[in-house]
């Protein structure tokens, strides 16, 4: 029987391109976090101070933030299997020349080319779910494929510290750029958009579209649109829009601080030894992990029940925003287990939090879901930079107990954003008219 026959049983091939994006995913926070892993042996060797390595840090975030909204209409223009094959390839070689840094400005530079390379890919991940998943299973997807950042890193933390043990520093850079290239080939040649897939069925289609998936007929007539800066203004003259990329900012945040200063804070300034601060590290990750799959699953599973939007989307980031607060728990307790406690409730957290991509889809108008998905990651990855830094500066008495501090408030105040901005979950209507001779 044809595969796109009405009568075949439906096939699942959205699943398997799920997973071709979880492990993207995987190997995008793998080549952010790596540095962290090896921050302490970095800064010994160049002997950084704590400023210092604080804008290394934030040097990804520099230029990932600059290219969000030129990745977003990059995105727009291009197939997400030939874009994220670039993407992906590229920031994988500019991460292995990162083993032959030798100081500061090096290192700094090909931390910045990282970040512009990286900068499409979740806007590309973005299309791809809302491409191939109905609404009522967009939430799910999402969070499977952002679980990949957290649960990666649970289980390569270790991974990539026995590395560093064996290779150095150095090679932990070479090792990880070309696990991302390789890769980088896999998904080439594996992914294809729904309509462009040869073992897709009817059936299946017939369930993304009338679900409310966006098939690449409909992406692809949206590409072939030129991008106008009216199209930016619109995307910003939104409270309910700058609900979301508020809340972003205070969801990345607390992320951030996971993804570079938390080795380092185990180590240098909690005197854990660096196998061992591996293996606790990774603990926050799976909490995270767990956080992100519920909240997800559990978000699809109220909207089903006939639970208002406003509740079963909202209320997991809100909830989960709150719980990251418990972060300043561990400025009061000194014993690893109980720090550790801590930092995995923050950090369940933010990965309960962590579906927030579902409002760029929800509430954008459906013409410009990829320039909203630019902005709403463009003022996320503001955080990457000045948290970072911040950071820095407040820790470099010898103290970390404000930056912990400093982590909480923004945790509380983008509860507030989803709370106080957003309101009602419903699609913005368009106040900007289209121009239908441009």
């Amino acid at each position: 029987m044809n595969a796109r026959s009405p009568a075949a049983k439906p096939t699942r091939i959205r699943y398997q391109m799920l997973f071709l994006v979880f492990v993207n995913v995987v190997i995008n926070y793998m080549d952010r976090s790596n540095l962290a892993v090896a921050a302490s042996a970095i800064g010994k060797e160049f002997r950084f101070t704590p400023v210092q390595m604080g804008l290394i840090f934030s040097a990804f975030s520099w230029t990932y933030l600059l290219f969000q909204i030129p990745g977003g209409i990059l995105v727009k223009r291009f197939a997400p299997r030939v874009l994220y094959a670039i993407s992906l390839i590229s920031w994988s070689l500019a991460t292995v020349l990162q083993g032959f840094a030798r100081g500061f400005v090096s290192l700094f530079g090909l931390r910045m080319a990282t970040g512009a390379l990286e900068a499409p890919a979740f806007p590309i991940n973005n299309r791809v779910v809302s491409s191939w998943f109905p609404v009522q299973e967009r939430a799910s997807a999402i969070g499977v494929y952002t679980s990949g950042q957290f649960l990666g890193l649970a289980f390569l933390m270790p991974v990539l510290s026995r590395i560093q043990l064996q290779v150095g520093w150095k090679g932990l850079f070479v090792i990880t750029g070309l696990i991302g290239i390789v890769w980088g080939l896999v998904w080439y040649f594996f992914y294809r958009d729904p309509l462009k897939h040869q073992k897709v069925n009817k059936v299946e289609l017939t369930h993304i579209e009338n679900g409310g998936g966006i098939l690449d007929s409909q992406a692809n007539d949206q590409a072939k649109t030129a991008f106008r800066w009216t199209d930016l203004r619109e995307v910003l003259s939104h409270r309910k829009l700058w609900g979301i990329y508020l809340g972003q900012f205070a969801v990345n945040g607390a992320l951030w601080f996971f993804l570079t200063w938390f080795p380092k804070y185990l180590v240098d300034y909690r005197g854990m030894d660096f196998i061992q601060s591996g293996y606790w590290a990774s603990v926050p990750y799976l909490a995270a992990f767990a956080g992100v799959l519920g909240s997800g699953f559990l978000s699809d599973y109220l909207m089903r029940r006939g639970v208002p939007a406003a509740r079963a989307r909202k209320w997991p980031i809100i909830a989960g925003l709150l719980l990251s607060v418990s972060i300043v728990g561990a400025n009061y307790v000194h014993t690893p287990g109980w720090i550790i406690l801590f930092m995995s409730l923050s950090f369940f957290g933010v990965g309960f939090a962590s579906i927030t991509w579902i409002f760029v889809s929800t509430l954008a108008p459906k013409h410009l879901i990829d320039v909203t998905g630019g902005v709403f990651n463009f003022i996320g990855q503001l955080s990457g930079i000045v948290v970072p830094i911040v950071i820095g500066f407040l820790a470099s008495g010898g103290n970390f107990a404000p930056a912990l501090i400093f982590v909480a408030v923004l945790g509380g105040l983008g509860a507030c954003a989803y709370l106080f901005l957003v309101g009602n979950v419903e699609r913005v209507t368009v106040r900007i008219p289209l121009d239908l001779n441009d």
